[in-house]
């Protein structure tokens, strides 16, 4: 297992706070880094069909299994949860009962504004770092780094950084981004995330932009906050949070 830089952060954020929600992109290690930091509190995936639905349908009986807190990934699944949440974490007026992880930022952050403002501490854990991937890179090199990209699976279990990235961006635009607008033209969307990748580091110049992709530079400032929003890339100047998806 890779060591992850964040976890003294997330252990002290916890002691001292009800609620800590770490966010970030899917497969950056945050299910891996939060059920390392508290292996005794009890898990849920709301991934899970059958879980989901249980905690939608019975969310007062769902956290009722929990009396001492617990890791609850993807909350971003069931929102309404955390309005149930707040009532726990009030009740019991305890430091460090729950553990959560979503994915979708914008979203995510709207409903922990509504229902947990002043109960949880927030943290984003990005792929890793080139700090954290040194002690196990094979041959360290930027090129290297460059090219396999940062997230944990692929070093973890030695895949070919092209097929991983490649079946994370289909991923990525078959669901996370379908959960967050229709897109109409998924060829185009992909074409639009190439030339991004090609001006890295550059200012964003929507007109420019548009025009290489053939869409208007409305289409291109909401495509941008899709991708911020499912942490691909900050929208005001082009960066990719993972380096392996620039260079796919």
């Amino acid at each position: 297992m890779i060591a992850r830089h964040m976890l003294p952060t997330l252990l002290a954020r916890s002691s001292q706070w009800p609620v800590v929600t770490v966010t970030g992109p899917r497969q950056s290690g945050k299910t891996t880094l939060c059920r390392e930091a508290f292996p005794d509190k009890p898990y849920a995936n709301l991934e899970r069909p059958d879980t989901r639905d249980f905690a939608r349908t019975d969310p007062r009986g769902f956290l009722g299994q929990f009396t001492d807190g617990a890791v609850i990934d993807e909350i971003q699944r069931v929102p309404e949860l955390l309005s149930w949440i707040q009532v726990a974490v009030d009740e019991k007026n305890t430091q460090g009962q729950f553990i959560l992880t979503g994915s979708h930022q914008f979203e995510l952050s709207r409903h922990i504004s509504q229902s947990l403002a002043g109960r949880t501490a927030l943290l984003k854990l990005l792929p890793l770092s080139m700090a954290e991937l040194l002690p196990v890179l094979a041959s360290p090199s930027i090129d290297s780094f460059l090219y396999q990209g940062g997230y944990p699976r692929i070093h973890a279990q030695q895949l070919d950084p092209a097929v991983a990235l490649g079946d994370y961006f289909e991923t990525y635009v078959q669901r996370d981004l379908r959960e967050l607008v229709q897109l109409r033209n998924l060829h185009l969307f992909e074409k639009f995330v190439r030339l991004v990748a090609g001006r890295v580091g550059q200012l964003v110049n929507l007109q420019s932009l548009g025009a290489d992709v053939g869409v208007s530079a409305h289409t291109v400032q909401e495509w941008l906050t899709l991708l911020e929003a499912s942490y691909t890339s900050p929208c005001h100047k082009i960066v990719f949070f993972d380096q392996g998806n620039m260079v796919r």
